[in-house]
């Protein structure tokens, strides 16, 4: 299911108006939406790159001819940023609300429905080529949903450069209309009203021509829209109800734009100067094929007088020779320079892996040998301290989606019946913890070691024990404790010893 009919799920109750006449030639020149359109020349420079958009090489062949072929790369952008994104967010991670049960269960059931972990690992994926992303709940019945927004979607209308208040979301659909093709741009925004009223604005335009927006016109022109209200207001939230992901950093390309860069933006050079390479060495083992120069008479000839040695070969050339004692059998091959190029692309690679902010030699084949995890540790601080730097900025839009989720979710006005979870969020604010697993990073064994030295000694508590070694929750790492407790000897003198010694709980 799409965005577009996700929205429509959403939104169900009201009667779709005619919307006044208006038209857009690119979305950012609405007059709602502040950010230089350049920013978005930019995302879609980054979006080229991730996809690994095709481009061709011109050259002359032997005969005079221009000729045009692919040119031959190597997408470093789509295998560093799936790179990037499996070290900083991975299945193993952990969300919980601290000191609150119910809350905690709703949110882990809602996460689990959308498959949130897999999901966000793709996006983040994305989001580090692109420079960010966006996450949009929206109600499905009796259920919370969560699309998925691209940055090339994602349109700020108030902003400074450390977060995002009103944005607009833009889907396209495009549909055969009797033979002409015809493009569907549906403009959401998001504006507050006021205090706490919150507004979303839907306006859908049509054009002739994917790369203009086009004229306004009714909601009811697709019948997928044809239940979605031009305005639908919501009151009581406290913030909007979408979660942007910022990449981490400065946007050193628009100083003023809120929106984050993508490790294309600063390493453009280096992602062509490997792609370069990489074509000029495949093109030298496409020509550089064995050849071997005889004389014309070691050549067969055909019905039509042409020469063929094997037909299925083009190994050998017939050349005609001044030398009376002609050129025999002569190996013309030209040796390729292998090394040469494996060491320029692995140069190039390592000033990539500079620019985004990776341990050299992530990239690279390791002849070293089997490491071990203290090594591992060591050797990728510098992936390690660009980890920590995306974690935070993960943690800050996972926490933001959480909260729009519970406020979406106890939100009296988009059920029929009763809301799906009622909670205060102005009088009891939830925590929302968030556990990474550190992977590679931490030498989990060592952890445990010396961890469990620390708790004997009594410097360590048992509910931090549980939550850093075993990913538990404050409130799992409580309800094990009392589980022990609760099967502790309590009447023994044997179980007074281990309770004494911090073998047990017993009392």
């Amino acid at each position: 299911m799409g965005l577009i009919q996700r929205i429509k799920n959403l939104f169900r109750k009201g009667v779709n108006a005619v919307p006044e006449t208006n038209s857009l030639g690119q979305i950012t020149d609405d007059y709602r939406i502040s950010i230089d359109p350049d920013e978005y020349v930019r995302i879609q420079r980054n979006l080229d790159y991730y996809s690994d958009k095709k481009h061709y090489v011109e050259y002359q062949a032997n005969g005079g001819d221009m000729k045009r072929r692919p040119k031959n790369t190597i997408n470093m952008t789509k295998t560093a940023a799936r790179r990037i994104a499996s070290v900083v967010f991975n299945e193993k991670a952990e969300i919980h609300v601290n000191g609150n049960e119910a809350a905690d269960k709703f949110l882990n059931r809602v996460l689990l429905e959308n498959d949130f972990k897999n999901k966000f690992e793709e996006a983040l994926e994305k989001g580090i080529a692109l420079g960010g992303f966006a996450m949009r709940p929206y109600v499905d019945g009796n259920h919370i949903k969560i699309a998925w927004v691209r940055a090339d979607q994602f349109y700020p209308l108030q902003s400074n450069t450390n977060s995002i208040s009103e944005a607009a979301i833009a889907s396209r659909t495009q549909r055969t209309e009797g033979d002409v093709t015809k493009y569907y741009t549906l403009l959401e925004f998001h504006q507050w009203g006021g205090g706490e009223v919150y507004q979303i604005t839907n306006e859908l335009y049509k054009s002739d021509s994917p790369d203009v927006v086009g004229d306004q016109v009714a909601l009811s022109s697709l019948p997928v829209y044809a239940d979605l209200q031009p305005l639908v207001t919501i009151d009581g939230l406290q913030r909007p109800l979408f979660a942007y992901f910022k990449t981490p950093g400065a946007n050193n390309i628009n100083i003023e734009s809120p929106l984050g860069v993508g490790i294309v933006d600063n390493a453009k050079h280096v992602l062509d100067d490997i792609n370069e390479t990489h074509d000029q060495f495949y093109w030298e083992i496409k020509i550089g094929q064995k050849h071997i120069a005889v004389q014309p008479e070691m050549l067969k000839y055909d019905k039509e007088h042409k020469p063929y040695f094997d037909t299925d070969q083009n190994v050998f050339t017939g050349v005609l020779s001044d030398d009376s004692n002609g050129i025999g059998i002569k190996d013309m091959t030209t040796p390729l320079r292998t090394v040469q190029y494996k060491d320029a692309i692995d140069h190039f690679i390592k000033e990539l892996e500079v620019q985004i902010g990776l341990s050299s030699g992530t990239f690279s084949y390791s002849s070293d040998g089997v490491k071990t995890a203290t090594e591992v540790v060591s050797n990728n601080s510098m992936t390690y301290q660009t980890r920590s730097s995306y974690l935070t900025m993960v943690e800050k839009a996972i926490d933001e989606l959480c909260v729009s989720i519970f406020e979406l979710a106890s939100a009296p006005q988009l059920f029929d019946d009763k809301p799906l979870f009622k909670i205060d969020l102005a009088a009891t604010p939830i925590e929302i913890e968030c556990h990474f697993d550190d992977g590679v990073f931490v030498d989990k064994d060592k952890q445990l070691e010396e961890d469990t030295k620390t708790l004997v000694a009594g410097a360590l508590s048992k509910l931090t024990f549980l939550r850093r070694n075993y990913g538990m929750s404050e409130q799992e790492a409580k309800d094990e404790l009392a589980l022990i407790q609760a099967e502790a000897p309590t009447d023994t003198f044997e179980g007074q010893q281990m309770a004494d010694l911090g073998g047990g709980d017993g009392e």
